[in-house]
């Protein structure tokens, strides 16, 4: 890793797996296969009609996610954007609720109000993703913001794609961080594309992470298919929020395996052969290779966890086809404040 005055960039060099808690790497293996095998499910959930509007997959990232949120505590928060469902997971929210609330029933984390693209459970630190692009960032800031006013040390994580990137919200938000040395973490995972166009043309920039040196904060290049890479840089940048110390931008290169949104075209704008490149990489598939060659696991463990997992999912999905949907008597709640008076006199 070369390091300059005010920037960090990291490789894909291959961390030990050998120096790592044999319980933290089946959890994080566990995590992945949470996140790949919910998605799943939604396309096909998606593919019988039971998903309202549009449907942005997380497959192919799962490393992401589940590297950053390991370093989590409850009190943390995590902002995301409209590919959010494997933030959601990896922060704690139950499969359960998150497939409820993509079908838009009752019992989804937020009500059946939200959808795919408008996941909120506080209670679990999610606090919010949306299907603006860049948002999340500044909401991210003014979290962190928050952090430092009450003299905690909670962290606020925001998560954003390489579109996001070239947003003016990208660049309030590091400068602001930087200005005030904010408990912030941001996490760009660059998968090459913003819906179609490529990042190589739409940035004269030809990382995410080199821009970090503008706003005097380290900015760290990681390959986000590596989970324990992703691991080792969010670990540092996590401790180095909760200590004080400010904020850094991670660029994670990754890529997406579905279309873009569930049903739009995959094709013209990008190869089959360039897919199936990345699908070679799977981010699950190394690790478990990894696990079994290097991590003294043993693959009935991991089996084992596969069908745990299997059975979890098929329960969420069984209890949110189940679930029913909002009462349209409560259109109006969550709209305005309720149980206040007001004396208009």
């Amino acid at each position: 890793m070369s390091t300059d005055r005010n920037a960090e960039h990291s490789g894909s060099k291959r961390e030990a797996i050998a120096v790592h808690d044999r319980n933290r790497l089946l959890a994080l293996y566990r995590t992945m296969q949470l996140i790949r095998q919910c998605e799943e499910q939604l396309v096909k959930s998606y593919q019988r009609g039971l998903i309202p509007g549009a449907c942005h997959l997380y497959i192919g990232q799962e490393a992401v996610a589940a590297g950053v949120c390991a370093h989590l505590r409850s009190d943390d928060v995590v902002f995301s954007t409209h590919r959010g469902h494997g933030h959601a997971l990896a922060k704690g929210v139950p499969p359960r609720q998150l497939i409820a609330e993509v079908f838009g029933r009752a019992t989804g984390c937020s009500r059946g109000r939200g959808g795919s693209m408008h996941l909120f459970a506080p209670e679990f630190g999610l606090m919010g993703t949306s299907g603006i692009v860049a948002p999340c960032i500044l909401q991210g800031t003014g979290a962190g913001y928050g952090f430092k006013l009450l003299k905690t040390d909670r962290v606020s994580v925001v998560f954003f794609g390489d579109g996001a990137a070239n947003n003016g919200a990208f660049h309030e938000g590091l400068n602001m961080a930087g200005i005030w040395k904010l408990p912030v973490v941001f996490v760009c995972e660059n998968n090459q594309y913003a819906t179609e166009v490529p990042f190589r043309y739409a940035s004269a920039s030809p990382t995410v992470a080199g821009r970090a040196v503008a706003y005097s904060l380290p900015g760290v290049e990681v390959d986000g298919n590596d989970v324990l890479a992703v691991y080792e840089a969010a670990g540092r940048a996590v401790e180095r929020a909760r200590t004080g110390g400010g904020p850094t931008l991670i660029e994670c290169q990754t890529y997406r395996i579905r279309p873009h949104a569930e049903g739009m075209q995959d094709f013209g704008y990008r190869t089959r052969e360039e897919v199936e490149q990345w699908k070679a990489r799977d981010p699950i598939r190394m690790f478990r290779e990894r696990l079994l060659s290097e991590g003294g696991v043993d693959r009935l463990e991991l089996d084992a966890i596969d069908a745990e997992v299997k059975e979890l999912i098929a329960e969420a999905a069984r209890f949110a086809e189940d679930s029913p949907l909002p009462d349209p008597g409560t259109v109006a709640r969550h709209v305005f404040a309720e149980g206040c008076e007001t004396d208009h006199a």
